[in-house]
């Protein structure tokens, strides 16, 4: 009797994605199907937009955030009330037609406020977030990178900073420069003191890319600790610095809208959310709503950058994506 040598069958479909192979198993009773994908496994990134797009509240999020923006960019394409006029005569009045919101206590239109207002909290928060990112991400970097002395250094300079409460600095400060105060003044305070959480996640991050096999099969190519630095291991850490990022330019907004709600933070010439609210204490009895609508304005984008930083950080967490 001759030997039988099973027959095997790969056929490969028109997209080169998956192979089909058929085998008659060992006792001869039948083929065996299996499929095989050999696609190129997603990146961390793809992985994480596909279950973003899933999320309804990182589309809701979203949203909220990018009428934000379009607001505090184009904030006269939304009204074209004046939010610095003001009429006596319409002081805490009521709704009409082109004044949705009514008016509050010194007469000025409560909706063109609202909206003018999100030009001065939305840059404070943006371009904090940014400049707090690049110092605390320099910092975090550099010493969970090179250790020895740089990290110990600079780990003390941290701790040192981070014992200081955001909010009291920034009120010691601005009482300094009372005569000074614009937006780039709040934006440099909440900078100065506001980078140390972005340094030490930073500094977690680089120290556990850098044992990454990756890593060790770069420097084994003889590449330089600057390229290892910038093309393996920062784009490794980026993770968590960006969901930080996220929830942290919520927080710079509204420590932008609490100084200014203190009389410490913009002066009363720009117009803020914070401000505003100061200002509708007065009216909290007899007419709530003055206080109502740029609180809820505040709120609303706070929140919208909170939940996208907790949609973000599920997304990139590897323990959800189990």
């Amino acid at each position: 009797m001759s030997d039988y040598i099973p027959s095997a069958h790969i056929e490969r479909t028109r997209a080169g994605q998956r192979h089909y192979v058929s085998d008659i198993d060992e006792t001869g009773l039948g083929a065996v199907d299996a499929v095989a994908d050999d696609s190129a496994p997603s990146s961390l990134w793809g992985e994480a937009w596909k279950r973003l797009r899933k999320r309804p509240i990182f589309w809701v999020a979203t949203t909220i955030i990018l009428i934000a923006l379009a607001i505090a960019l184009f904030p006269s394409l939304f009204t074209s009330q004046d939010p610095r006029y003001c009429e006596l005569s319409h002081s805490l009045g009521a709704p009409t037609d082109g004044h949705p919101f009514g008016f509050n206590r010194q007469g000025c239109d409560i909706y063109a406020r609202v909206i003018y207002g999100a030009r001065a909290s939305v840059a404070v928060g943006v371009f904090t977030t940014i400049f707090v990112v690049l110092i605390g991400g320099l910092i975090g970097m550099i010493a969970g990178y090179f250790g020895g002395w740089f990290d110990a250094l600079l780990s003390r300079i941290t701790d040192i900073f981070f014992a200081i409460p955001l909010l009291l600095a920034a009120i010691v400060f601005m009482q300094m420069f009372k005569d000074n105060r614009n937006v780039w003044m709040v934006i440099t305070v909440l900078s100065i003191f506001g980078w140390t959480q972005i340094a030490r996640i930073t500094r977690g991050a680089v120290m556990t890319a850098k044992n990454e096999e990756f890593v060790t099969a770069a420097r084994a190519t003889g590449a330089s600790k600057t390229r290892i630095l910038l093309s393996h291991i920062l784009p490794n850490s980026m993770a968590p610095i960006i969901v930080y990022a996220t929830v942290a330019l919520g927080t710079f907004i509204v420590s932008e809208a609490s100084l200014s709600f203190m009389g410490i933070g913009l002066p009363p010439t720009l117009v803020s959310w914070g401000a505003d609210i100061s200002a509708a204490q007065a009216s909290l009895r007899t007419n709530p709503m003055v206080l109502f609508y740029p609180a809820l304005a505040l709120a609303l984008t706070v929140l919208s950058f909170i939940m996208m930083g907790d949609a973000v950080r599920d997304a990139l967490d590897p323990k959800a994506r189990k």
